[in-house]
């Protein structure tokens, strides 16, 4: 029997549409992933819910993006009932650092529309901010507390949504490529990989970089998705060091609950190759011992990169295309500095 719905992309995307349309009573639900699922760029995440801490100014998207975070803690507490799996939200927040005087410009910016707007944000002088953390550098000028922004282990977080779809017998279908979405009268009723053909009622593409590969009938894609390879290394510790997620302009540093510290990240068009590099390696060092000169001394005990999807406009493509019925799109980078909108633009 044919799926009700087919969804493309077995990431963070795909996979958590898979929980929300089986919980509206959707059934019958086949995903199609290229490799394994949830091992491209959600696996190479860091996991912040940060909003706040990277918006610029507001908007619709920045509002939905808001909307989303204050959704995290009922849907953290709902996928550890139903699946067993933490997620590690961690409500702690975010400190935003500043240490030149273009740094404190931005600050002050920041905290200025925020505060206008009555959003949960606050000044930390200097001394503050090394009382927060007190192994950030001595040369911190002030910060922004963001108590609202959090973080979350993204790939427990994708453990749990493919534990879900398992526990619930959607069927997952890994190393299916899609290469191309069939096209009948206007309207698309499948899908093919190399290997086979699977229809259904509605399809939902959720393929991040991935998008504009796919033929649309004999088509190409009617939308231009690029790959943006993003590298973060990790230092280990015996314990945490940091309670915050911690930003400054120039990067980030996200203590994990195990001691590990994330340090991210690089923005590479490079196409889709995913090499990691000693050159990025080196600037996310010193840009994590400008936070914290002590991380300096660590070793890099991992490495990795993933590849962001940019449409070229910069919006995310959220919806369907005029004229085509029965697709769906979730995909392409998010900045908060741009508004959303649908495929339809």
């Amino acid at each position: 029997m044919n799926p009700e719905i087919l969804i493309i992309g077995g990431g963070v995307i795909g996979l958590s549409i898979v929980r929300e349309l089986h919980k509206s009573g959707v059934k019958r639900i086949t995903v199609l992933e290229k490799g394994r699922c949830g091992e491209e760029s959600s696996w190479a995440a860091a996991g912040m819910l940060g909003p706040q801490a990277e918006a610029n100014e507001g908007g619709a998207f920045f509002d939905m993006t808001v909307t989303s975070r204050e959704m995290y803690p009922q849907f953290a507490a709902e996928l550890l009932a139903e699946t067993g799996v933490d997620i590690e939200l961690d409500r702690q927040g975010t400190l935003y650092l500043a240490f030149t005087d273009e740094d404190v410009d931005e600050v002050h910016k920041r905290l200025k529309w925020q505060r206008k707007v009555g959003l949960p944000v606050e000044h930390l002088s200097a001394d503050d901010a090394r009382r927060a953390e007190p192994f950030i550098s001595t040369d911190v000028r002030g910060a922004l507390l963001f108590p609202d922004d959090w973080q979350v282990e993204n790939r427990k977080l994708l453990a749990a949504l493919k534990s879900y779809a398992e526990l619930n017998g959607i069927e997952i279908r890994e190393d299916s490529p899609v290469e191309q979405l069939i096209v009948e009268d206007s309207r698309v009723i499948g899908a093919r990989t190399p290997t086979e053909t699977f229809y259904a009622g509605d399809t939902i593409l959720a393929t991040g970089a991935w998008t504009s590969l796919i033929k649309l009938g004999d088509a190409d894609m009617p939308l231009k998705v690029e790959p943006v390879r993003g590298q973060i290394v990790a230092f280990q510790t015996a314990k945490r060091l940091f309670g915050h997620v911690i930003y400054s302009r120039r990067g980030y540093i996200v203590p994990r609950a195990d001691g590990r510290i994330l340090a991210g990240s690089t923005s590479e068009n490079k196409g889709f190759e995913k090499t990691v590099t000693d050159t990025a390696a080196d600037a996310l060092r010193q840009m994590a011992a400008e936070i914290a000169p002590n991380l300096s001394s660590l070793a890099i005990t991992d490495h990795w990169s993933g590849l962001r999807p940019f449409a070229m406009d910069g919006l995310p493509v959220l919806g369907a295309f005029t004229g085509i019925g029965g697709l769906t799109i979730a995909t392409a980078q998010l900045p908060q500095r741009h508004l959303a909108r649908t495929a339809d633009g």
